[in-house]
């Protein structure tokens, strides 16, 4: 197994957030690792790349946006083209899509799975026969609590995050033979702008929420969205998971990037469904919207 620093490891969504920090972070740790980036902003992702070189990262940057199967096709055989190897992907574009699942539109609904599944999918495919060949290789996949446990207003994110669990969860098993090991990082709320995209998302799709008859819960979400920003693990610590998930010699199935959550994710499932759907209605505010007349 080649050392991290000899590694070669592609991050999807590297022009801000987490795959800007995980570049930045694996490029300043590992002097001489060479680095695939990817995003959709050519701009951001150059200003991270001159980071990486700088740091001694050995950069190739391709504007890319994944939900074309071309271009994500096109992203692995640049790579390849280029460092003759993939080590490690990293599948951490994705967005968070917010609304009632009724309410959501079906174009909106196609753009979160295409995002957030079918583009780490290609990519996964696009990969598997050149690191079986290179005797070996890992993929980690960016999910998020959401992907173990589904909320109001989030019904069509988690979707997406169940899928991308399901395909990771089939394809350790389906890869070991061949050295590949597959890593699925849940992360919890992160300092990024996850959340301010996610508003962003849900206002661009649902007309006037306060309109609708989700009006006292839309109320509440505003508050809920503060909330979550003070409890939100600091985008270094989150990276740092990551790290850790891309080098450990025989990494786990799952790493979990959030406060309590390796204690959070059983005790919720421990829960009988009614107890928790009544704490999460509570806490999401459906409990003050009126029933049926």
């Amino acid at each position: 197994m080649r050392s991290t620093s000899e590694q070669v490891i592609l991050i999807t969504g590297a022009s801000s957030g987490i795959g800007a920090a995980l570049a930045e972070a694996l490029a300043r740790q590992f002097l001489g690792v060479r680095l695939v980036l990817s995003g959709r902003n050519p701009q951001r992702l150059e200003a991270v790349a001159e980071h990486c070189s700088k740091a001694g990262a050995k950069v190739l940057s391709v504007a890319t946006d994944i939900t074309d199967a071309q271009q994500a096709n096109g992203l692995a055989q640049k790579a390849l083209s280029h460092f003759g190897r993939v080590d490690v992907l990293v599948n951490n574009a994705g967005y968070g899509q917010m609304g009632p699942v009724e309410l959501v539109s079906d174009a909106a609904v196609r753009r979160q799975m295409d995002v957030n599944f079918f583009g780490p999918l290609t990519l996964i495919r696009a990969l598997v026969p050149a690191m079986r060949a290179a005797g070996g290789g890992r993929i980690v996949n960016l999910s998020s609590l959401a992907g173990q446990v589904a909320s109001p207003f989030s019904g069509i994110y988690s979707a997406s995050k169940y899928a991308l669990e399901a395909i990771s969860d089939a394809l350790r098993m389906e890869l070991a033979p061949f050295g590949i090991s597959v890593v699925l990082i849940e992360p919890g709320p992160v300092s990024t702008e996850f959340f301010k995209v996610a508003q962003q998302q849900a206002e661009g799709t649902i007309a006037d929420p306060k309109q609708t008859v989700y009006a006292p819960a839309f109320e509440k979400l505003e508050g809920i969205v503060d909330q979550v920003d003070k409890v939100a693990w600091p985008l270094e610590r989150a990276t740092q998971v990551i790290v850790k998930a891309v080098t450990d010699r025989r990494p786990r199935a799952r790493y979990v990037a959030a406060p309590g959550g390796a204690l959070l994710l059983p005790l919720l499932n421990l829960l009988p469904a009614a107890v928790k759907d009544r704490l999460q209605s509570k806490f999401y505010g459906l409990d003050r919207i009126a029933g049926p007349v």
